[in-house]
């Protein structure tokens, strides 16, 4: 039986393991975090990857936990209303459209839960070094014993280690956008009702909306500008960054603040796209954001990984042990669907891509 070692436990990773699985591979999951990362933005699911979900078994349980938001008002600094609509929202589109929208996390669970009775999930360890030979992979780890592997894929996102040790440092390959999210839970203070709220006053915003039955906000604080410096492992000056650059918002940024302050769940990083000229080097190969992440402004990263991690699983299946020939088609298959949904992000800067473009991206590509 061939092995395979995945790095990270986020969505891409699980589909992948759960796939692997499917086909024949005994499968290890390696992840930082101690357990399975909570919180996160609601991700959408589109087009084709709604089949991937739908062929993985997940899709009634994905429609169940879905987002029911009934619609959205934009406001000015001051939090007046300017806007409002009960068609769409900017998170997820037109409310009747069968995209769906839910949590980051509830969507990683639900792979995970349908993935760990056959796949081996190592938390609390990363991998330090990967040693390639003819015959397999030798990978160093953090907290674990050397171990051999046939494959190795790094699905561990934007700041991939996986990428690091073997294609070189991350600057190469990361496009910043001059855009910096902040991301995190807190109590639905607002006693919002399945209602998105947008403010936007110059370069910097945020975006709140109830989750888990209007108990909690989600909520995305956000600003633009030059490159700064910062480690993206330091949660206590990510915060202090986000203060600094939203202290002049008016309305409830003070209270939004002081909730962030506080948050188990905080998230923050500068939006950047992946651009790679290959993605896998010998036995090594990367899916997801490590390999051609869109940023969130696309809003199609999950359903990128979705179907990134089903067309690669299958490819390796039907190629019976050829690797590289199993790689060049997944490359071949999935980099027109990743060019079309990247351009979603780009292409109305400080604002949603339009309708027909999202409807042509989602389902630029064919499954079968």
């Amino acid at each position: 039986m061939p092995t395979a070692l995945i790095s990270g436990a986020g969505i891409a990773g699980t589909a992948l393991a759960y796939w692997l699985h499917h086909h024949g591979f005994a499968v290890t999951t390696v992840e930082r975090a101690p357990a399975l990362r909570p919180g996160g933005q609601a991700v959408d699911i589109r087009g084709v990857a709604l089949d991937v979900a739908d062929r993985m078994g997940i899709l009634p349980q994905a429609q169940k936990l879905r987002t029911r938001m009934r619609g959205m008002s934009v406001l000015d600094g001051d939090g007046n209303e300017i806007m409002r609509s009960t068609e769409a929202t900017y998170s997820a589109g037109r409310l009747d459209s069968p995209d769906l929208e839910i949590l980051r996390e509830d969507l990683a669970g639900l792979v995970h839960e349908r993935t760990r009775e056959h796949v081996e999930y190592v938390f609390d360890d990363a991998i330090t070094a990967v040693a390639q030979r003819a015959d397999g992979v030798r990978v160093e780890f953090q907290r674990g014993e050397p171990r051999d592997f046939d494959l190795v894929v790094g699905a561990d996102g934007l700041h991939s280690g996986v990428r690091r040790l073997v294609f070189g440092p991350e600057r190469q390959f990361l496009r910043p956008m001059g855009t910096y999210l902040a991301v995190f839970s807190m109590d639905n203070v607002l006693d919002l009702d399945n209602w998105q709220l947008w403010l936007r006053d110059g370069h910097a915003g945020f975006a709140i909306y109830p989750v888990r039955d209007n108990t909690q906000l989600r909520v995305t604080l956000g600003f633009g500008g030059e490159p700064i410096e910062y480690d993206h492992r330091d949660v206590e000056q990510h915060k202090r960054i986000v203060a600094q650059r939203l202290s002049g918002l008016g309305w409830e940024t003070p209270r939004l603040l002081k909730a962030m302050a506080t948050a188990p769940d905080f998230y923050f990083d500068e939006m950047a796209q992946v651009s790679m000229d290959r993605w896998s080097s010998g036995r090594v190969t990367l899916l997801g954001d490590a390999a051609y992440c869109p940023s969130p402004m696309s809003g199609q990263g999950t359903s990128l990984a979705l179907v990134g991690a089903y067309l690669l699983a299958r490819e390796l299946a039907a190629a019976g042990g050829d690797h590289p020939a199993a790689f060049d088609r997944y490359e071949r298959r999935m980099r027109p669907f990743v060019a079309v949904n990247q351009a979603l992000a780009t292409e109305n800067p400080g604002g949603p891509p339009a309708e027909e473009s999202v409807e042509r991206a989602k389902n630029a590509i064919a499954l079968d």
